[in-house]
């Protein structure tokens, strides 16, 4: 299944905002509480999805009936990523916490293909296989740095693997409620578990945020939570788990690129050469093929 022009645009701009994040995330962390910083950037993300959904006459209604499914959603594509993946990269490089964070594609794949009845042809196993190789190679000269931080290794790995299964109950879910809606209603339960979170585990550490850490979190209050998780969603839930995932993994690169020229993190062959192979795993996607696989 190939992107439309709309998709095309939404896979661009989600790609650029999440890849430029992880170093803007690792900013925000520094010297802050990771969950409380992530909880004040969902608070700022929730009123920036009421005016939009405001503006575009988007209705809030979501069906009684609905709720334990959405609760669930929330569950698998908020919570838990955000949770584990904030305290991760708390402890590791922004780089490896998103080539970590980016191995959700293959665990997707695998999910979709053992417990949803997904089927995949060649092509769509070229790009699953293109994108792990690559992430391999983006991990390859971190192998050492990771042995003495397993626990970052194990929730960055975690969160990966339940993102993925969160992407294949989006797609599948059965709420007669538009994305945009969808995506307010995460935000707000993500926002209140978050602070649940912060309050009880980090109060004794809270303080008033450096310029750095508002700059990390304004920009992932605004963009990120007002803009790029909804745009994720959309391309989610109306593109197969594997088409939406592959086509944005050049956010790990962009993560490992950006992270090298702000932090002055080293670059390696392996580095380039997993440039090449997210640039396979993102043409199965975009190039069109002749027969379509069902995902």
């Amino acid at each position: 299944m190939q992107l439309s022009r709309k998709q095309l645009v939404l896979v661009i701009l989600v790609t650029l905002t999440w890849g430029l994040n992880w170093p803007m995330m690792k900013m925000g962390v520094t010297g802050f509480p990771p969950l409380t910083f992530r909880a004040l950037c969902l608070w700022i993300g929730v009123p920036v999805l009421w005016l939009a959904l405001r503006v575009m006459n988007v209705p809030f209604y979501i069906a009684r009936k609905d709720w334990r499914e959405l609760f669930w959603l929330a569950v698998t594509n908020m919570f838990i990523w955000h949770v584990l993946i904030i305290l991760a990269i708390s402890v590791l490089s922004s780089g490896r916490a998103a080539i970590l964070g980016y191995t959700m594609p293959v665990f997707s794949a695998l999910l979709g293909v053992v417990f949803f009845g997904a089927r995949m042809g060649p092509k769509q196993w070229l790009g699953i296989s293109a994108a792990a190789v690559g992430v391999s190679l983006l991990l390859f000269n971190e192998l050492t740095n990771f042995a003495g931080k397993p626990l970052g290794v194990l929730m960055a790995l975690s969160a990966a693997a339940v993102w993925a299964f969160g992407t294949q109950k989006l797609r599948a879910t059965t709420i007669a409620a538009s994305t945009l809606t969808l995506s307010f209603w995460m935000t707000l339960m993500a926002a209140v578990v978050l602070s649940g979170l912060s309050i009880a585990f980090e109060s004794s550490q809270w303080r008033m945020p450096q310029a750095s850490n508002w700059v990390a979190i304004l920009y992932n209050g605004v963009l990120i939570f007002g803009f790029t998780h909804a745009a994720w969603f959309t391309l989610a839930r109306g593109l197969p788990p594997v088409a939406s995932t592959l086509s944005t993994m050049m956010i790990p690169v962009l993560g490992v690129f950006l992270g090298a020229l702000w932090l002055g993190e080293v670059l390696h062959w392996q580095d380039w050469a997993a440039v090449g192979l997210m640039a396979v795993a993102i043409a199965t996607v975009l190039v069109p093929g002749g027969r379509k696989a069902a995902l």
